[in-house]
């Protein structure tokens, strides 16, 4: 007899929380091996509140795909995480495996949204922390 295959819904109130985490940069997953059949793939929502980003981290080799839903975010990359790029609601991002960055919500007053999905997993290695003030641009309030 062979097991019937479904959908797995998370509902919106059902995200879960129990994913690796980077400081103020939120992550709860929708899709993922924490809470469903998923063996593959890590999707969820990730939230900056106003003014928060993450400390430098990668993703091991975990390649990860963003889309901006609401705000303003800005990755911080490169030596001394000196690059940086902007993304705004409605912009992709790609993101390579191993690929040390900082995640910031560049407003102070809006929170940042945005949804990730990753393969295998949301694998996430914190790396050592940088002042706010070598991050060009960005400021908490």
């Amino acid at each position: 007899m062979t097991e019937k295959v479904v959908p797995v819904v998370t509902r919106a109130t059902e995200l879960d929380g129990g994913t690796s985490q980077s400081g103020d940069c939120v992550r709860k997953s929708g899709v993922s091996p924490q809470h469903t059949p998923a063996t593959k793939i890590w999707f969820g929502r990730v939230t900056n509140e106003p003014g928060h980003r993450s400390p430098p981290h990668h993703h091991e080799e975990c390649e990860t795909g963003g889309y901006v839903l609401k705000g303003h975010g800005r990755i911080y990359f490169g030596d001394d995480y000196k690059e940086y790029t902007d993304l705004h609601e409605g912009d992709f991002v790609f993101v390579p495996p191993y690929m040390p960055h900082v995640e910031v919500n560049m407003s102070t007053t809006e929170e940042l949204v945005w949804l990730t999905c990753r393969t295998p997993d949301n694998l996430v290695t914190n790396l050592p922390e940088v002042p706010d003030d070598a991050l060009e641009g960005y400021r908490r309030s």
